[in-house]
């Protein structure tokens, strides 16, 4: 999570764009079509739209990365059917598995993508697919679908890229608090006739820059991966699987589609020897792995944010999500959680003002007390829902390190979900601490290293990882190689995960 508490406004801050549309030539197809965004719309419109990804996502201070995925980018965008425009790459501080783009040659990738593809031209087919949905004007197309639907033109167009980069579970979420009556689903996913074509043009930008097109189908198969192995790790924990925040999650890949990226590659027929693996992987040494220090790293049941000096432990048995808004513990069951976030200023200068402000409660009793040296308030009162029935709130308002004030929030399905759940939410709340000195040598950042595959196979290569999750599963997901019992060649290079 980061240090103040934002509710994404991207959908809601920009400058809607009004009239019924005019006649443009789509510069793939070559065909006219209505559209309510006119290039120069787009272009500005676009430019002001990536200040906001770029103040809301972070871009990853890799200088060196961000260099060699612009040279690529550019050589993509050169030989596309936009060559004209200006385009902009940025490699986003991420360790979702994501990837998106605005109209107007805006494209993003994060960190947590690359770190699972095998090289140069597996990272130029992601790229080349975001570029295809720009060219083609994808997000014009979807904007102008929902003008009807009483959704601003570009804030739909953005609306639709940041539900992209949120991944479903994330798109439920974002939707609502937009307020719009618009589907999720609909606006959250291009069409399939959309995502073939992008995968056409991807495939064929490719072949324009001398990678193989069939790499397309090589970055489906590695994200299909990242499915099998969140699959394998649910029913080994005796979970279901959650779709997540993935590039997949947003762009669909079924067998048919698949079948269809694998039939665009085989069109094409040229020399393409150099994939660029040795200059990818040279690229992809000591770039940060997992969640960032900026947004507070989990360490088993531990999680810890050194830039805010706090700590919390979550029961044994629920699960950590770490997010950009908020950090959440969330019941074995899924049917309660413990939400934290950081408040702003503007909140209140007090307890009882922050319940006021935040809460809006219509009754209720608040209780003071002390949250390990900290001055806390725990407040039980129902206030009322947007549909105006009564709703209950609980939570707890904590002053910690800095003088920054933190939200614990009691959430659940139900109460009896709730009830079960009491002792895990009042364990959570009660672990929120100051770092220890102990807590500071657990909290050390991961990175990626480049090594030679040691003799000793995965298993000597496991020993040189850091302790991160799966371990064994993660090295040979990271590898390109999951669910295969092969191995790679002695001495050939592969990735490791380091302590930084």
């Amino acid at each position: 999570m980061t240090p103040s508490f934002r509710l994404l406004p991207l959908a809601l801050s920009l400058t809607l764009l009004a009239g019924c549309g005019s006649q443009v030539i789509n510069p793939v197809t070559g065909q006219t079509e209505r559209s309510v965004m006119s290039e120069s719309a787009e272009l500005a419109e676009g430019k002001k739209a990536h200040e906001q990804v770029m103040q809301e996502y972070g871009v990853y201070k890799n200088p060196r990365l961000q260099a060699y995925v612009n040279e690529v980018g550019q050589k993509l965008a050169r030989e596309s059917h936009r060559a004209n425009i200006p385009w902009t790459f940025t490699v986003l501080d991420s360790p979702e598995i994501n990837a998106f783009a605005l109209p107007g040659g805006y494209v993003y990738i994060t960190r947590g993508i690359l770190a699972y593809m095998e090289s140069e031209a597996d990272m130029a087919g992601v790229i080349g697919h975001e570029i295809g949905h720009v060219t083609a004007r994808h997000g014009a197309q979807r904007a102008t679908r929902q003008q009807d639907a009483g959704l601003g033109v570009f804030a739909a167009t953005i609306l639709g890229a940041v539900l992209e980069s949120q991944g479903v579970s994330g798109a439920t979420e974002l939707a609502g608090q937009t307020a719009q009556g618009v589907a999720a689903g609909y606006v959250a996913k291009y069409s399939r006739e959309q995502e073939l074509q992008a995968d056409t043009l991807g495939a064929e930008y490719l072949s324009r820059t001398r990678y193989a097109p069939d790499n397309m189908v090589d970055v489906i198969q590695v994200l299909k991966s990242q499915e099998q192995y969140a699959g394998d790790v649910a029913r080994a924990e005796g979970r279901q699987a959650s779709e997540g925040n993935s590039w997949l999650a947003s762009h669909p890949s079924n067998d048919q589609r698949l079948a269809s990226i694998r039939r665009i590659a085989a069109q094409y027929k040229g020399d393409y020897k150099d994939d660029g693996r040795q200059r990818f992987l040279r690229a992809m040494e000591g770039v940060r792995f997992g969640e960032s220090p900026e947004q507070g790293l989990t360490r088993g049941q531990n999680f810890y944010h050194a830039g805010l000096g706090i700590a919390l432990t979550a029961p044994n048995g629920w699960r950590i999500q770490n997010a950009a808004t908020a950090l959440t513990f969330v019941s074995p069951k899924g049917d309660a959680a413990l939400r934290m976030v950081t408040l702003p200023p503007k909140a209140g200068s007090s307890h009882d003002e922050i319940i006021r402000n935040a809460f809006k409660p219509t009754q209720g009793n608040a209780t003071r007390g002390q949250l390990n040296g900290f001055t806390s308030t725990h407040f039980v009162g129902t206030n009322q829902a947007a549909n105006g029935q009564a709703q209950g709130v609980e939570a707890t308002i904590v002053t910690g390190p800095q003088q920054l004030n933190y939200a614990l929030l009691y959430l659940a399905a139900s109460p009896a979900a709730r009830q079960q759940a009491q002792s895990g939410l009042k364990s959570a709340e009660q672990s929120f601490r100051a770092m220890s000195a102990a807590d500071t040598r657990a909290a050390r950042p991961w990175q990626l290293s480049v090594v030679p595959f040691p003799r000793g196979g995965f298993a000597e290569l496991e020993r040189q990882s850091a302790p991160v999750p799966q371990v064994a599963r993660q090295l040979r997901l990271l590898n390109g190689l999951y669910g295969a019992g092969a191995e790679p060649a002695v001495g050939s290079l592969v990735k490791v995960v380091t302590e930084q």
